[in-house]
Parts: C-alpha cells; structure tokens; sequence
C-alpha cells in the first residue's frame, strides 16, 4: 500500500468489460497515516530530539565541558580564557540550549501522543470490522448472537473477578463456547 492509498485504499481488478474499482477492505497502516501528517518541522524536531537522545549527544557534552573549562582555568594559558570563573558565557549557552531542547522534547512528545490516538483509532476501526464480520458470519451460520453475546459478557465477567481477586486468569475452554 503507498502513502497516496493509505486513506482510501481501492484495488484494481479485471472484469468483463474493463477495469473497475473496488474498496478494498484492507486497514489503513498507521505508520502511513502518520507519515502523512508530518510537516517538515515535525521531522525536525523528530530529529533533533533523536539526535539529543544518543550517548554520542552526551559524550560530545562531555568533551565540549571540559575543553570550556580547561581553557578557562587558564590551563592552556591565560591568553586563551574568554570566559572566566564561574562561566557566566557557558551557563548561558547550556541554559538556551535546555530550554530549545525540552521545547522539541515536548513537541516530539506531543507528536508520540498524536500517533498513539491514530493507533487507538485504526484499532477501533479493526475491532469493530472484526464485529461486525462475526456477527455475519455467526448469522450465516445460524447463530444466535444473543447466547454469544451472553458468553461474551460472562467470560469478561469471570475475568474481571478473577484479575481484581489476584487470581490466576483461566483460559476459555473452547468446549464451554
């Protein structure tokens, strides 16, 4: 499936006469829906929060802190300090770059957020296609959805008690269905 079908998806097929569409009653990919929502600010704070999420990121911190210091001790000699004790130019530059960082840290956040309500939508959408077909198929079968649904209902019941009780939950017995 492309980017172009991930709302809408439609397949070909040959029939008689010509080449029809068809909605295909495939789901959507969440991974497709989201890409499709992406601005290329989005992927730049994607980025960047991906880069400051690396021990690459607090190595490079690491090293960048101690040159800053070491040659503002005076260790490499007192013509290079540019920023004397107590490093009033680093403090700044550290307090900027927290603050840019815990800015894209929450958007990117945000962004995760969005994903997981598009996944809990597409789930939905799953789960209520698979009812929707279980029931058809039951009634094909000559089902009664109501004993079903009496089962359904029990067994969660069952479950329930057994999960607030602490107990060990018991698998369905097929035989029981």
């Amino acid at each position: 499936m492309t980017a172009h079908s991930a709302d809408h998806a439609f397949r070909s097929s040959s029939a008689p006469g010509g080449t029809h569409r068809r909605l295909d009653p495939r789901l959507r990919h969440e991974q497709l829906v989201f890409a499709r929502m992406r601005t290329s600010q989005d992927r730049f704070a994607d980025a960047i929060t991906a880069l400051a999420g690396t021990m690459g990121f607090v190595y490079v911190h690491a090293v960048w802190f101690a040159v800053w210091i070491a040659l503002n001790l005076g260790l490499f000699g007192r013509s290079v300090v540019f920023d004397p004790y107590p490093f009033g130019l680093l403090t700044t530059i550290v307090s900027l770059e927290a603050i840019f960082l815990s800015t894209f840290v929450m958007v990117s956040q945000n962004r995760q957020a969005a994903r997981e309500n598009v996944r809990a939508d597409l789930d939905f959408e799953t789960n209520l296609r698979a009812e929707i077909w279980a029931v058809h198929t039951g009634k094909a079968l000559g089902l009664n959805p109501e004993e079903i649904e009496r089962h359904v209902q029990e067994t969660i019941q069952q479950t329930r008690r057994a999960m607030d009780l602490g107990t060990e939950v018991q698998p369905v017995d097929p035989e029981t269905l």
